[in-house]
């Protein structure tokens, strides 16, 4: 039979099971000096390596360092200054000066008998999650370098070698990355090889030969190389006149006809 709880836990209780969990958990008295901490759990202990007699008193920031970010201790003190929740990742740093990822909860607390508002919050390291992010983006970012790699060949000269099946997806990344690298680099001509080009789709090939219109507009000039019998017949079928376009066989001759001209 079922029989409901008649009194409330005790504290020893509630400071047991908190001490128990494996987050960080402080309690603070915003009606006091400087926000200070009055309560520090074990968790907290453990992941910051500050003993409780150490930051009992203190304000939360002795946790920042050079790398915490300004905007995100702003959104930390506005919350806190109107008794506003607040979650968020912040760069903090433990006692022996070493940084972790801290996944912050704040939350105002009010206790009714008492007639006044506390603070609790709640830290978790995800330092690993977030390198683990770092390192996927890191990865995804050479994805796509590798999806459209501009190589620098002579005298502000780069050439894309187009290798493989090209899909709308990959179709951006040529259009993203050119964009970027005509931007950021002295490029004046680049080379469009389609020699290694695996797939025909009307689309991609539209798209491909678009990027003529682009590089105009970015004041630098395309040359098509390795154009294949069957994607020259592809082009004339998806309406792309071939005659408006620099082309050649090899990069080896447009590299060799470029110099030449200048």
């Amino acid at each position: 039979m079922f029989n409901p709880i008649t009194h409330p836990p005790s504290t020893d209780l509630l400071i047991k099971a908190m001490d128990s969990t494996r987050a960080g958990v402080i309690i603070t008295d915003p009606d006091q000096k400087d926000n200070p901490i009055i309560y520090a759990n074990q968790g907290f202990v453990q992941l910051t390596g500050y003993q409780s007699n150490e930051i009992i008193g203190l304000n939360c920031r002795f946790l920042q360092g050079k790398d915490t970010d300004t905007e995100t201790v702003g959104n930390i003190r506005h919350a806190i200054n109107h008794y506003t929740s607040l979650s968020t990742e912040v760069i903090n740093y433990r006692k022996d000066g070493s940084f972790f990822w801290n996944e912050l909860h704040i939350d105002p607390i009010y206790i009714e008998d008492e007639n006044k508002h506390y603070f609790i919050g709640i830290q978790k390291d995800i330092t690993k999650q977030i390198q683990a992010e770092e390192k996927a983006h890191a990865y995804n970012k050479e994805i796509h370098l590798m999806s459209a790699p501009i190589i620098p060949i002579v005298d502000n000269i780069f050439a894309l070698p187009v290798i493989g099946n090209v899909d709308e997806e990959r179709l951006k990344i040529i259009f993203d990355h050119t964009t970027e690298m005509v931007y950021s680099s002295n490029v004046e001509t680049l080379i469009l090889d389609l020699s290694g080009l695996g797939n025909l789709n009307d689309e991609v090939i539209k798209g491909l030969f678009t990027l003529n219109s682009l590089m105009k507009i970015l004041g630098a000039e395309l040359i098509i190389t390795g154009v294949s019998p069957a994607i020259a017949e592809k082009s004339q079928s998806s309406g792309v006149n071939l005659n408006d376009l620099q082309t050649y066989a090899t990069i080896k001759q447009a590299v060799k006809a470029k110099q030449h001209q200048n």
